[in-house]
């Protein structure tokens, strides 16, 4: 059975996060509120904890993971980012977007695209979220909390321990989240794509959503 954390959205207890952390660092697989939608998310290198979240939400291996990361210093570590990218990450980060950048060889291969050489990133505007990345140092591998055959993420922490408490190791209750998945934004090669509208809104990249 799974942990179960009620953490403030707006003053991230210390002493919770850090208890989030430890079971990160532990293997574990979390459920989490992000400026989206509730996300699973698990240690960075976690082999074992991959594969959890890829069975929990039945993806095949061509799936992208995304990194979520705390700032664009630590986003710069695994993505190459030249000054036009760069300058279009900082005018729209923090926020409800999801970058595809190519990526560099600091990413475990396990994450890849695997002909493209890209990588999914983001930088969350939701302090829980925050407050876990500066408290575990390094970016958390994350995919949305969609299960299988449904059209919608999760976004209530009830609902989501009602139904998940034996599949993951931790629950963060930051309170309902949005019902809307990030804007997918490609940058690459110069090249600017939106490849889904999502929360994050689109204009900034020549694309309305009308």
């Amino acid at each position: 059975m799974s942990q179960y954390l009620q953490i403030h959205p707006d003053n991230p207890q210390a002493r919770l996060i850090s208890q989030a952390v430890d079971i990160i660092r532990e293997g574990g697989v979390i459920a989490y509120p992000t400026d989206s939608a509730y996300a699973l998310g698990c240690h960075l290198g976690d082999k074992n904890a991959l594969e959890r979240i890829r069975r929990l939400r039945q993806l095949d291996d061509k799936h992208n993971f995304t990194l979520v990361c705390r700032d664009l210093s630590e986003l710069g570590v695994y993505a190459k980012v030249d000054n036009a990218t760069f300058r279009a990450l900082k005018n729209n980060t923090p926020g409800p977007y999801t970058f595809i950048l190519h990526a560099t060889t600091e990413v475990p291969r396990r994450l890849l695209h695997p002909k493209r050489r890209t990588i999914g990133l983001r930088i969350p505007g939701h302090r829980i979220t925050q407050a876990l990345l500066e408290a575990l140092g390094e970016p958390l591998m994350s995919v949305t909390l969609m299960l299988p055959g449904e059209d919608l993420p999760l976004t209530d922490p009830e609902d989501i321990r009602d139904r998940l408490e034996n599949q993951v190791d931790l629950i963060i209750d930051g309170g309902a989240c949005a019902i809307e998945p990030t804007t997918v934004v490609a940058l690459l090669n110069g090249d600017t794509e939106v490849r889904r509208i999502g929360l994050g809104d689109p204009e900034p990249f020549g694309v309305s959503r009308d």
